[in-house]
């Protein structure tokens, strides 16, 4: 089976409910199961300490009304590991949408450690009453070291994109990383997770569009530099990324989130084939998205139409990274003369 029909196999048994351990065959299943539990051991319990919560303004002294941002997920958009608020995910990315957007921005971190496909279903129901205006989504590598079944956690990660999409928010998903990167997963087996991981990637990519998100592969731990560079861009864990790698994470992020809000550049208004960018059907393009990290999809139409004879019709985007200043930590509350929004309290509660 090629890897384009793969992917949308496991697609369809997320959304029909089907098992999909067949996509990549019980066996290998079974051996990611051990080399999954081995590489927890080496990881180690996550501490107590939560990390620091990103919640609040950014942008002080840029004009309104303020981009609503939630960011859901697991430890990888919560920012596991760093020591300072403006250090974590949430935070880059929140001030780089102030700073290219030149407004107020006031993000809600709904993103908990450990979380997995299962728990986003929590996670919506609390983000959607503050009516975001773009929610960002970081999740799966814990259902790989927790053992979900590929298409249990395909479904899950569908269920809530469907409810923010029906909301009118739009969704950009970070797909599930490539685990053959991490170091506590030990050679041979760092292939075969690999393997399972860019599946899962694709199938999670297949999905997202279809219902109407974006989606950006973050690859190889977002991309080769964190290959080259795993003492400066992953945590003490070797499992988390570091302050570094958080930022790159953001930044890897920062031009889709941009787009999906309506600031995009104008020169990229259409792909540019100079840059490998172009129109394809989704399962080849989500397969081509897992192999270059930092890939965008989104759907698009051709001659009118949404759907080709081989599915759905998505461009493949590089968008430019960012040029980004230091970040910022919130500021607890709106600055004095600005309309602030009722529904938005100091504390990031609705």
């Amino acid at each position: 089976m090629g890897k384009a029909a793969a992917a949308r196999r496991l697609a369809s048994a997320a959304a029909y409910g089907g098992g999909g351990v067949s996509v990549l065959g019980a066996a290998l299943y079974g051996v990611l199961n051990v080399e999954a539990q081995l590489a927890r051991r080496a990881i180690g319990e996550a501490s107590d300490e939560p990390p620091p919560d990103a919640t609040g303004w950014y942008g002080r002294g840029r004009p309104g009304p303020a981009i609503k941002v939630a960011l859901l997920g697991d430890s990888s958009a919560a920012g596991y590991g760093v020591a300072r608020v403006e250090q974590t995910p949430g935070a880059v990315l929140a001030s780089g949408v102030a700073e290219r957007a030149d407004r107020r921005v006031h993000l809600r971190a709904f993103a908990k450690v450990g979380a997995r496909s299962s728990d986003l279903a929590g996670q919506v129901d609390r983000a959607l009453p503050t009516e975001p205006d773009v929610a960002v989504i970081l999740i799966g590598v814990n259902d790989v070291t927790h053992q979900v079944l590929p298409a249990a956690s395909v479904r899950h990660l569908v269920e809530g994109v469907t409810r923010l999409r029906e909301a009118g928010v739009e969704v950009v998903v970070g797909t599930c990383p490539d685990l053959g990167t991490l170091q506590p997963v030990a050679p041979p087996l760092r292939q075969l997770a690999r393997t399972w991981s860019r599946r899962l990637a694709a199938a999670q990519t297949i999905a997202v569009v279809e219902q109407g998100g974006r989606t950006v592969s973050l690859g190889s731990i977002l991309g080769p530099e964190f290959a080259a560079a795993p003492a400066l861009l992953f945590g003490p864990d070797r499992f988390h990324p570091s302050a570094q790698g958080y930022r790159s994470l953001a930044g890897v992020l920062l031009p889709t989130v941009l787009v999906a809000l309506g600031f995009g550049r104008e020169e990229d208004a259409h792909p540019d084939r100079l840059r490998g960018e172009g129109v394809l059907p989704v399962a080849a393009a989500a397969v081509q998205a897992v192999e270059e990290p930092g890939t965008e999809l989104g759907g698009t139409e051709v001659l009118g139409s949404r759907r080709g004879v081989r599915g759905l019709w998505v461009e493949l985007r590089h968008r430019r990274r960012e040029a980004q200043g230091p970040p910022q930590g919130p500021t607890p509350d709106e600055e004095p003369g600005h309309d602030t929004d009722p529904s938005l309290t100091s504390d990031g509660s609705a």
